[in-house]
């Protein structure tokens, strides 16, 4: 099974996301369930620059959360892009988008070529 790279897991709640996501950060993350000692992704996202905001707007959709800061808005969506292809997680209908105007390419196939 592929690795995220993220840390975690953690329950999906307001006080674990307090604890563990300290900074206000541009980040990527997952959300899922826990079987078996293994973390099954069932959703990966990003926020551009607050990823504990974001976790907090899916609390009560996923039981457990991983996530990773990354220094820049154009690298957390390249993490979410290449957990996107590693999982294909069911609770992603689509492939995760750019922001509007950045001309960002995913760093795994041709979607914005």
């Amino acid at each position: 099974m592929a690795n995220s790279g993220l840390r975690g897991s953690y329950p999906l709640t307001n006080e674990s996301i307090k604890e563990y996501v300290s900074r206000t950060s541009a980040g990527a993350y997952a959300l899922g369930y826990v079987k078996d000692n293994s973390f099954y992704v069932g959703y990966v996202g990003r926020s551009d620059n607050d990823v504990a905001a974001r976790l907090h707007s899916h609390i009560g959709r996923y039981k457990r959360f991983k996530y990773e800061y990354y220094g820049s808005a154009k690298a957390a969506f390249e993490k979410e892009c290449r957990i996107y292809h590693d999982f294909s997680p069911g609770g992603n209908k689509v492939h995760p988008d750019r922001p509007n105007g950045s001309g960002w390419k995913c760093p795994v196939c041709n979607i914005f070529q």
